[in-house]
């Protein structure tokens, strides 16, 4: 079924790449390439065969099989360089035709054997009409300080497999000419130095689930020519509640380097977990979180700091809003007595005795309750049976939680102060 159909749009040389916004917590397939790659535009033109031409961007038409992988559609009208907003693929056409492409996954044993390993997403390209006379493969590569040196592109076909050495590196993609179709790939030397390159930190938010206040945000560090929206399907699928939060993302990580990530505020409430990670480049197929922040309290922001632990210098350093973006929500209500409403259940069977009684004793000084109330709540505490635990703690609580009056509202205050 295909999703969107395929349309362009021209693009001024002065200008960057970008593409429409959404309100969606889920960012839409063209807003993610604005976001995530910084494509200098005149690197691309003057890389291409004809320095007159124009870049334009396009959102390619896109459909799903039956297990969810997609196949993208472009629908080319006449020639030119065209950029994909999903992808970052850049195409430059000789004539019209439809170009249709998907990504695949590496067959990392015939890599190996070639002494290779994946620099980028492999992606099968066909064109029946064979107009493509050029591709341009996005990378990770810090070009301006020395990288790229070992980058080429494989070409996989039924035949087996050759390495290409691209005519032009930018600073946003690798170019070569291209006669036939099947596989292409950014690959590097297996033995390459670990250079910095252009990575991506990538947050994803589960919110907490009344009555539970734990919720998890998810740190992924990942190369920043990943495809953008195979990660968001892969969370999406994974856990329906989980929201990416829309941050800037960008840094430069080194391959195998360790990784901490440091929050703040600190808390024993606040768990990160692993305390170290290792940067991956190679990951461009399957997607696990680096880091994994537990709250178990409710928290409106939080900052997060991660650092190389060879040199204890900070690589990424960000403030994250954990409300979603019209800032309103239900589970991360900040009110204390809101909160206790909405936590009611779980709050009448985790309350102890002891502080309950200390709670009585307060409301009868402020004269809240009154000396029968205390009296009958007494006869109810004075009763031994396990099964009537929590009949103890509810006709003080309930009329807490169900009132309206200025009495009650008093009730709720003194409880939040109490429990907090």
């Amino acid at each position: 079924m295909t999703k969107n159909m395929s349309s362009t749009n021209t693009l001024s040389h002065s200008s960057r790449v970008q593409f429409s916004s959404t309100d969606s917590c889920y960012l839409t397939r063209s807003h993610s390439l604005s976001l995530l790659t910084k494509t200098p535009i005149k690197n691309l033109i003057q890389a291409a065969s004809s320095p007159d031409m124009r870049l334009k961007g396009f959102t390619p038409g896109i459909t799903a099989d039956e297990s969810d992988d997609e196949t993208y559609l472009f629908q080319c009208s006449s020639a030119g360089l065209y950029q994909c907003s999903v992808t970052g693929l850049v195409f430059e056409m000789k004539a019209e035709g439809d170009v249709v492409y998907r990504t695949v996954p590496w067959n990392r044993r015939l890599l190996a054997q070639h002494h290779k390993k994946p620099a980028g997403t492999l992606f099968d390209i066909k064109c029946q009409q064979q107009s493509v006379c050029q591709l341009c493969l996005p990378h990770c590569e810090l070009i301006s300080t020395g990288g790229g040196q070992f980058l080429q592109v494989a070409h996989v076909n039924d035949e087996g497999i050759e390495f290409i050495t691209p005519h032009k590196i930018t600073e946003s993609h690798a170019f070569i000419n291209i006669t036939g179709f099947s596989g292409y790939g950014n690959v590097k030397d297996e033995d390459s130095p670990p250079d910095p390159v252009q990575a991506l930190v990538l947050l994803f938010y589960k919110p907490p689930v009344d009555p539970d206040l734990r919720s998890v945000l998810s740190v992924f560090m990942l190369p920043r020519n990943i495809v953008f929206s195979k990660i968001l399907r892969n969370r999406k699928t994974s856990d329906k509640t989980e929201r990416y939060i829309e941050t800037s993302s960008h840094c430069k990580l080194h391959p195998k380097q360790v990784y901490t990530l440091v929050t703040d505020p600190e808390h024993d409430l606040i768990k990160v977990q692993p305390k170290e990670a290792d940067f991956d480049e190679e990951h461009h197929e399957s997607y696990f979180p680096s880091f994994q922040v537990v709250l178990k309290k409710i928290l409106t922001d939080i900052n997060l700091s991660l650092g190389d632990k060879s040199s204890s210098s900070c690589v990424w350093e960000r403030e994250v809003c954990l409300l979603p973006s019209g800032g309103k929500t239900d589970t991360l209500d900040t009110d204390p007595i809101k909160r206790l409403s909405a936590l009611r259940s779980c709050f009448i069977k985790s309350i102890s005795g002891p502080v309950l009684s200390s709670l009585m004793d307060k409301l009868l000084d402020e004269k809240v309750i009154t000396d029968a109330e205390m009296d009958a709540a007494d006869v109810i505490q004075n009763r031994s049976d396990r099964a009537l635990q929590e009949e103890k703690k509810r006709p003080l609580l309930m009329l807490c939680f169900h009132g309206r009056t200025a009495r009650e509202q008093e009730m709720k205050k003194l409880l939040c102060t109490k429990s907090t």
